[in-house]
């Protein structure tokens, strides 16, 4: 099963961060937050990658194709300027690189993720760390039979609220202004007819989550465990610290 990662957003709210690199490669201990992302899911096997890009795609781009050079040592030629790596590659990894346009909204980019795919697959955005059980994840997935499958955190309550009754979404509402017991938090299972409840260019969080819940296709995998978004300057330093700690949650690789 493909991984779809959204990496093509503009990360507003971490201005100072994303002025020259997109959200995603926003470094944590050294290496860009994607990477991190990219670790946890090739601990359970999932090592193909379909990246939705937009802003700075670029910089994604470059930092791919250099992946081994950047990551290994290195032996060059300065005469002939051949380069040769010193080490085998540390990932197993395909990475199809997308551009899902620099103005779409997140709806937009996972409808051009699932018409590309064109299969089931997972989904998560380039932003948050967790140390969710993804084999669990994809048995409750296709155990239910439904459409789509989000993993259900419990941090603050600025996100998007999901209510649940026996597994099943009975409502979502984004970043509501109260509280609540569980959020979204992304790491979602999805089959490609998601792609029916997506019309225009919409944030996924609001009209075709929705949709899809009123239709009762949308399930929720409730995670108990360790979840982090990296939303703000506070949430990079968060990170960084607990990087630093030597025992980050997320780390299971």
């Amino acid at each position: 099963m493909k991984v779809g990662i959204l990496a093509g957003g503009l990360g507003t709210r971490l201005t100072g961060h994303t002025d020259k690199i997109p959200k995603p490669m926003v470094p944590i201990g050294g290496k860009p937050i994607l990477w991190h992302i990219m670790k946890g899911y090739s601990q359970y096997g999932f090592n193909h990658f379909v990246v939705a890009l937009g802003y700075k795609s670029e910089v994604i781009k470059n930092y791919f194709i250099n992946y081994n050079k950047l990551s290994n040592d290195l032996t060059i030629s300065i005469d002939n300027e051949d380069i040769e790596s010193n080490s085998k590659p540390t990932e197993k990894w395909t990475v199809e690189l997308l551009d899902t346009g620099l103005d779409n909204n997140t709806g937009k980019r996972v409808q051009l993720l699932a018409q590309h795919i064109n299969e089931p697959f997972m989904l998560t955005y380039g932003d948050g760390v967790c140390n969710v059980n993804i084999e669990q994840l994809v048995k409750f997935h296709n155990k239910h039979g439904k459409l789509a499958t989000l993993t259900a955190v419990r941090p603050p309550a600025r996100f998007g609220e999901v209510k649940i009754q026996d597994s099943q979404v009975i409502t979502f509402a984004e970043k509501p202004q109260t509280s609540s017991d569980w959020i979204n938090g992304g790491f979602f299972v999805l089959n490609p007819e998601i792609i029916d409840y997506i019309h225009g260019n919409h944030q996924w969080e609001k009209q075709p989550l929705s949709k899809i819940t009123r239709a009762k296709q949308l399930m929720a995998f409730q995670h108990e465990g360790f979840w982090h978004c990296m939303d703000t300057p506070n949430d990079v330093r968060s990170l960084e610290s607990l990087w630093a700690s030597g025992s980050p949650e997320w780390k299971t690789w």
